[in-house]
């Protein structure tokens, strides 16, 4: 398996599927963009670190960043409290992860079948707009 195909995996360092309990609104609270960078543990054929974009608009996951995107299919949801859960799938490989996200950052863990597994964790991007005088 190719470490580019890997690294499309990898976006599933926020990857799990998330049951949301009955009557769970979106995790709105969460919307916006979130750089996101994994960080290997274990594993020979993942690379040290990998950074991406994502967006989270009404409460769902979307890939921003051009490697998140390419090739690979991106589904999740951040809910109401956070919890973060996301599946990405690629021809070459699969992953899952467990996390949970704060108003400005968030963490866990992920896992890519037995290749490879390690840690994530997020942050807000904030906008900052300029204002003339």
């Amino acid at each position: 398996m190719s470490k580019l195909a890997l690294t499309f995996a990898l976006v599933a360092g926020l990857s799990s599927h998330l049951t949301l309990p009955a009557g769970a609104r979106d995790g709105a609270n969460y919307d916006g963009h979130w750089s996101v960078e994994l960080v290997t543990e274990s594993g020979a054929l993942c690379d040290a670190r990998y950074s991406y974009t994502l967006s989270v608009i009404d409460g769902q996951v979307r890939p921003i960043s051009k490697a998140a995107s390419s090739g690979a299919t991106v589904t999740g949801r951040v809910g109401k409290d956070g919890a973060v859960g996301l599946n990405v799938a690629t021809s070459a490989a699969s992953g899952s992860a467990s996390g949970h996200l704060q108003v400005q950052n968030g963490a866990g863990t992920w896992r890519v079948s037995s290749l490879c597994s390690g840690r994530w964790t997020a942050r807000r991007q904030t906008t900052r707009t300029a204002q003339a005088d």
